[in-house]
């Protein structure tokens, strides 16, 4: 074989492993990103959830504020506050955090996570508001005190109703994830820029991603699909 076909096929092989890597680097940092800022979120949405039906103003108000503002503000701006805001704090340059905030990946954690809590927040408050009366009496006539009817009684049934739409902002998340790159982070659509960048072949390389995309989001909806019929397992009826 001539030495430049040789040369020329060695050249496409180099160019193949750089591009897989390059897109499964971005397939980690996206995983990463998404399912970090789900867990953080849906951990801090639960009590704040609770705090929100509180009749008192004091407890439930800050808690709408929060979330009226990541509700009603953005993603991208709330990003970019997080990420160009936290360098200006005075003083935290001397500090340990700015060690920790420095990187892209943790103001993008942290915006994706307050944003997701605040959606979370108001779906998790919605599915508790919903909770049947009956229930609640059933409960006290048990003897539970509030913490136990909320513990085995009111988040159990609230967690029923909210899985649907729980599910709708999880996939919400995993598309959101794409302008983590506007922050150098290179996820899979920084993958996909790099590629593009590299070999000019924008239509293969944002294709390829979209494809990626779906098919994590189908892996998604398939578990939440599975979740969803084991939390209503008990509605479905008895076969003989």
């Amino acid at each position: 074989m001539p030495d430049f076909i040789t040369q020329w096929l060695n050249q496409n092989e180099i160019f193949t492993a750089m591009t897989i890597l390059e897109y499964w680097n971005g397939l980690v940092n996206t995983v990463q990103l998404v399912f970090l800022s789900l867990v953080i979120g849906l951990v801090c949405a639960v009590p704040l959830a609770i705090m929100r039906t509180s009749r008192n103003p004091f407890v439930s108000g800050p808690v709408w504020l929060y979330t009226y503002l990541f509700r009603g503000t953005p993603l991208l701006i709330q990003l970019y506050i997080i990420y160009y805001g936290i360098a200006q704090i005075p003083g935290i340059q001397e500090t340990f955090w700015w060690e920790v905030f420095r990187e892209p990946f943790y103001p993008a954690l942290l915006a994706f996570a307050l944003n997701t809590a605040a959606y979370t927040t108001e779906i998790i408050r919605g599915a508790i508001v919903a909770t049947p009366h009956g229930e609640i009496e059933a409960a006290k006539a048990y003897g539970m005190n509030w913490f136990m009817r909320i513990r085995r009684i009111v988040l159990p049934s609230a967690a029923r109703r909210a899985v649907q739409a729980y599910s709708n902002e999880v996939i919400f998340m995993l598309h959101s994830s794409a302008i983590a790159s506007v922050v150098t982070i290179v996820d899979l659509t920084g993958a996909a820029r790099n590629i593009y960048s590299r070999f000019y072949a924008p239509f293969d390389a944002f294709i390829f991603v979209a494809l990626i995309y779906m098919m994590l989001t189908f892996i998604l909806v398939f578990a939440f699909r599975k979740l969803e019929n084991h939390l209503l397992r008990h509605q479905r009826p008895i076969s003989n």
